[in-house]
């Protein structure tokens, strides 16, 4: 009898294994076209900027510098309230700007009169960011969505960058919806999942079971994302290698912080979203 519980628990186990396996799963990295061009460039996270120079994140001087010296940019998009496609990274807009307000609730004549970090760099819209790189360089645009406007903003962002023929992009969200959308309406967006272990991150406020789900990348089977970006810091965490070991997916890393560890990184073919220093 103890040997017919033990089978069936190895069975269960077996079957368990497998499921998470196949739930992380991705397309593989093809080896020509756009992909064979983003190995040319490491991306700038939040632009080129440096805030003791007076160079703002997300900001439009910083995404300058980075297109004008060859590399590539990460930024972040967020809704206003009457529907402006906002680039900033935080919900709120205190830490940037020093207003005591989040984006979501504030109109594009409210965000006219902020400046960012001190400097008289304005909050940038995304309509302002695009023209700098297109026929230059890429851009990777995370979808921050929030109460619920994931198929709002996947939909007004896919429909600016109809208008930038010559850009070349990929869109990347925390959020699977934002995925799930861009594969069913459109699915020429190179689209990738981005995570990281939100265990390790006090500042995650998320369900400990979506926190499992997200962390271990395993809605990747309903979103089958193009590639997935991941923090580096858990670069050893038993799901990033385990997705790149079993699909073979393009990875990018976040946030490098030292050309040391960046080298590597493009050596064997990922791709790295840096700041702090001029990649090379």
């Amino acid at each position: 009898m103890i040997w017919k519980i033990i089978l069936i628990l190895d069975l269960i186990c077996l079957a368990l294994a497998g499921l998470f396996m196949l739930s992380m799963m991705t397309k593989r990295r093809p080896k020509s076209g756009f992909y064979a061009r983003l190995g040319d460039h490491y991306y700038a996270h939040r632009g080129l900027h440096a805030i003791h120079a007076g160079i703002p994140e997300n900001s439009l001087r910083a995404f300058r510098l980075a297109a004008n010296n060859g590399f590539g940019a990460e930024l972040d998009v967020r809704m206003s309230r009457d529907g402006r496609l906002v680039v900033m990274h935080d919900e709120s807009l205190k830490r940037t700007t020093g207003a005591n307000a989040n984006i979501a609730g504030v109109t594009a004549q409210v965000l006219g009169q902020l400046t960012l970090e001190g400097t008289r760099e304005k909050v940038p819209y995304l309509e302002d960011v695009l023209p700098l790189f297109e026929g230059k360089t890429p851009l990777l645009i995370e979808l921050k969505p929030e109460n619920g406007n994931h198929e709002e903003l996947t939909r007004k962002v896919t429909n600016l960058l109809k208008q930038y023929p010559g850009l070349d992009f990929m869109i990347e969200s925390f959020d699977p919806r934002v995925l799930l959308w861009l594969k069913k309406h459109r699915p020429d967006i190179i689209r990738g999942q981005l995570s990281e272990n939100f265990f390790k991150d006090p500042e995650v406020v998320l369900n400990p079971v979506v926190k499992f789900l997200l962390g271990n990348l395993m809605a990747n089977f309903l979103t089958r994302p193009d590639f997935v970006s991941y923090r580096y810091e858990d670069r050893d965490d038993l799901a990033p290698g385990l997705c790149r070991k079993l699909w073979g997916p393009q990875m990018f890393w976040w946030v490098v912080r030292a050309q040391a560890d960046a080298a590597p990184l493009k050596e064997r073919g990922d791709l790295c979203i840096f700041e702090g220093f001029a990649a090379k």
